[in-house]
Order: structure tokens, then C-alpha cells, then sequence
């Protein structure tokens, strides 16, 4: 009796091998590769086909008699155990020690070798079993899913947690050790998981840095501002910065002075399109989606109190995947470059600190930390090329001569037409002659 009841588990073990097999198996074959196989003509591909296009349906089949041939081989070798030791701390002992033992390595990591090994081959062949056995089983894998979600605190998966995000993250870092993909294609994976727990906020230009114009201004003044910052597509405001009533685009402009030059003095509210807003808690996924469905390159983003604080675009979102989109004119810039007759050429990200340390002098502003952010706050607007501003300094005596630093915003790089570079000048005291200025 025992050893029947060894030989029946036994059985049963090398069930639950043959389904972890499979189950490894299909988590490696991608519904492309099947796709290949049928186009290649390959033997048993179009049963392949019809299993990786539900794959989670079959995963949960193969996983259910895993466990289930599992616990049943584990329930036998302990009733045996029980019928040929005379302690029950013997046998528990015997059948614990030996489950371990096999469901780690028979059911563990040998069936699992196998199908990470032989992929192809394994799903090919469990296609066979898992299609017919899928109809036996009906919804039961599905019910017993509802009812671990029923159990479970909090909000369930309603697919089942087994092929779950981790498993890909791990195969796609083991595919980079493997060297099958190269080290950019698996961070560009990561940030594609990463995009769907990704805010709008997050991915944002901030209102700080955004360039608008207001609705009474002119359509020539909209376009000399949309070639001096560089911008296609500009938020047009109303009464204030949070008053965002469209949005003007600068072919629109072109074509209406191209059509007639009187189109000049007409204003921007003529011109502009309405604009497209979105609350600043929404998934970047989602806004991607959508932003392709209703083909819309950029929208107004809204946070909680209804205020604008900022505007989205559609590279955005996709530079968190493939990283920052930068063009042939983007270099490495120095911090600081001194151009002679006491003026240099610094970076708009330059710490004020670091500026007044060019000219001996304490710079400290409370608000800003970059020439940028003070070049920024002089002005009261977000800078444009060729935009200044003359900030008065205290000095220790060091340089009595100096009254100002004049910062001009140069030409705008990348992407987003961002001031790079800010020209620093001083800007000196008249010398008296006479008691007149000269």
C-alpha cells in the first residue's frame, strides 16, 4: 500500500514538472514569436498561436495543476509516511524534508531550467495539453482567482497576480546579463512600466518656464515672439497667467499673413485654437493615449486648485522613455567662460553664487539659486533671446567702480528652447568731472 501510494506521487511530481515547465515556458514566448513559428510553418504553431494570445488564461491553467499535483504528491508521502513510521514526529519529519527537497529541485528549478532553455520547444508542446485541458477546467481558474481577490485586503488583480510585472522586469534584466538586449533597450523597457505609475506633473513644463502671450496682443507681435523663443505653439492668457483661453500655433500665423499682410494688427484671439487641459494627477500613459487619439500636440495642465501650473507636450512624455530628446546644435557647455574686458559667458543653471564669486562680489537672493531664476525675477517673465536686466550689487570695496551686473539671454537650445547661455557685463559708475557726469 505504502509504495503505491509513493508511486502515485511520484506520478503526480512529474505532472507538476511537466506543467512548470510549461509554465516558464509560455512567460518567454511572445505572441511574435508564434507568429513566426506559423509564417516558418513549424509543427503544432498555430496551437502556439492560440495559447500566447490569452496567455494569462493558460498561465493560470498551468500554474493550477502545478500547485495542485504539488499538494497532492505532498498529501500522499505524508499519509505513507504516517502508515510505515510507528512516531509521528518521524514521519512528519521524513515527508516534510523530502516535499522540500523535491518541489525545489524537481519542481523548482530543473523544470524551470528547461523551459527558460528550450522555450520554444516546451510551449510548442504544452500547447497540446493546455488547450484541451483549459476547456475540461472551464472557469474554475478564474473562480478561484475572484475568490483569492475576495480574500485579499485591498484591490485585487482581476487576471490573477501570477504573470506579474516583476517576472518581466527579471527576464528583461536577465536578457541585458545575457547580453540578448543592450543596456539602453532594457532602461527604455523599465521606463515604459514606469510611464504607466508616472503623473502629468512629473513630466510637465512648469508655468515658470512656459512663454504665452496675451489675447489683445497682435498677430505680428505673436509672431516676433515665436521666432525669438524659438516656440511652434504658444498658450494664449486672458486676465492673468491662469487664464488660459487657447492656444496659437505658429504655422496658423504664417498662413494668415501669407494670405494677406493687413492680417498683421489683427489680434491673437483670431488666430488661436481652443486649448486642451488636464489635471496635473493624471497618468502619463493615459495623456499619451489620449493625446494620439484626439491629435493634440500639447495641453494645459490644471492642479487641484485650478490654477495653470503648466502645459504638457507629446515629446514630453515620450522623453521618458528614450530619454532626453536633444539636436545637432545641443553641446557640452563650460559653467563660466570669460570673454575679456571683464564679461563672461555663463550657463543659466550657474549658481548666483558662483557668479558673484567671477566679480568678488556677495550675490544671495532668497528666491532664485540660478543666473537663470534671477534673470528670470528681474524681468518678471519667463527670459526670450536678447531679453535684460541689470541687477544692482553691494560689494566690500573691492571694486567701488562697479554699480550692476547686466545678464542678456542668448540664443534659446534644445528641445524646449531653453535660454542655455546668459552674457554677464558690468555695468560701471559714471566717472564725475567737474561736478558734472562724463
Amino acid at each position: 500500500m505504502t509504495a503505491r501510494l509513493i508511486a502515485a506521487a511520484v506520478v503526480l511530481v512529474g505532472i507538476g514538472w511537466l506543467a512548470s515547465c510549461a509554465e516558464t515556458a509560455l512567460a518567454r514566448t511572445t505572441r511574435i514569436a508564434a507568429e513566426d513559428s506559423v509564417r516558418a510553418g513549424r509543427r503544432g504553431s498555430a496551437k502556439l498561436l492560440a495559447v500566447t494570445s490569452d496567455p494569462v488564461r493558460y498561465l493560470n491553467v498551468a500554474l493550477l495543476v502545478r500547485v495542485g499535483c504539488e499538494m497532492a504528491a505532498g498529501a500522499l508521502v505524508t499519509y505513507g509516511c504516517l502508515r510505515y513510521f510507528d512516531r509521528t514526529w518521524e514521519a512528519l519529519t521524513v515527508a516534510i524534508a523530502a516535499m522540500v527537497f523535491v518541489s525545489y529541485v524537481a519542481i523548482g528549478v530543473s523544470p524551470r531550467t528547461i523551459g527558460r532553455q528550450h522555450a520554444a520547444v516546451t510551449a510548442t508542446a504544452a500547447a497540446y495539453v493546455l488547450l484541451p485541458l483549459a476547456r475540461v477546467m472551464g472557469p474554475v481558474p478564474r473562480l478561484l482567482i475572484l475568490l483569492g481577490n475576495a480574500l485579499t485586503p485591498g484591490r485585487g488583480f482581476r487576471q490573477g497576480p501570477f504573470a506579474s510585472e516583476a517576472e518581466l522586469r527579471a527576464m528583461v534584466d536577465l536578457a541585458e546579463k545575457e547580453s540578448l538586449i543592450e543596456d539602453d533597450e532594457r532602461r527604455m523597457v523599465h521606463s515604459v512600466f514606469e510611464l504607466g505609475e508616472t503623473l502629468v506633473r512629473e513630466v510637465m513644463v512648469p508655468r515658470t518656464d512656459v512663454v504665452t502671450i496675451e489675447r489683445y496682443k497682435t498677430i505680428r507681435q505673436a509672431l516676433t515672439l515665436a521666432l525669438r523663443s524659438g516656440f511652434s505653439r504658444i498658450p494664449v492668457t486672458g486676465e492673468s497667467e491662469d487664464d488660459v483661453v487657447g492656444v496659437v500655433y505658429l504655422k496658423d500665423l504664417a498662413r494668415k499673413v501669407h494670405i494677406s499682410r493687413e492680417a498683421e494688427a489683427e489680434l491673437v484671439s483670431t488666430a488661436m485654437r481652443p486649448a486642451a487641459f488636464v489635471p496635473d494627477t493624471k497618468r502619463a500613459a493615459d495623456m499619451l493615449r489620449e493625446m494620439q487619439r484626439q491629435r493634440i500636440h500639447v495641453s494645459v495642465v490644471i492642479d487641484e486648485y485650478g490654477s495653470t501650473a503648466g502645459i504638457v507636450t507629446i515629446e514630453d512624455i515620450l522623453e521618458e522613455i528614450v530619454g532626453e530628446i536633444t539636436d545637432e546644435y545641443d553641446r557640452e557647455l563650460p559653467p563660466a567662460a570669460e570673454l575679456g574686458g571683464g564679461r563672461y559667458r555663463v550657463t543659466a543653471r550657474l549658481d548666483i553664487g558662483d557668479l558673484g564669486e567671477l566679480y568678488d562680489l556677495e550675490l544671495d537672493d532668497e528666491d532664485v539659486e540660478t543666473v537663470g531664476g534671477l534673470l528670470a525675477k528681474q524681468l518678471g517673465r519667463v527670459p526670450i533671446a536678447g531679453a535684460t536686466a541689470e541687477v544692482d550689487v553691494t560689494h566690500d570695496g573691492s571694486d567701488p567702480g562697479l554699480r550692476a551686473l547686466r545678464l542678456t539671454a542668448e540664443s534659446p537650445a534644445g528641445r524646449r528652447n531653453r535660454i542655455v547661455t546668459v552674457l554677464v557685463e558690468p555695468v560701471r559708475v559714471v566717472a564725475e568731472e567737474d561736478g558734472e557726469g562724463a
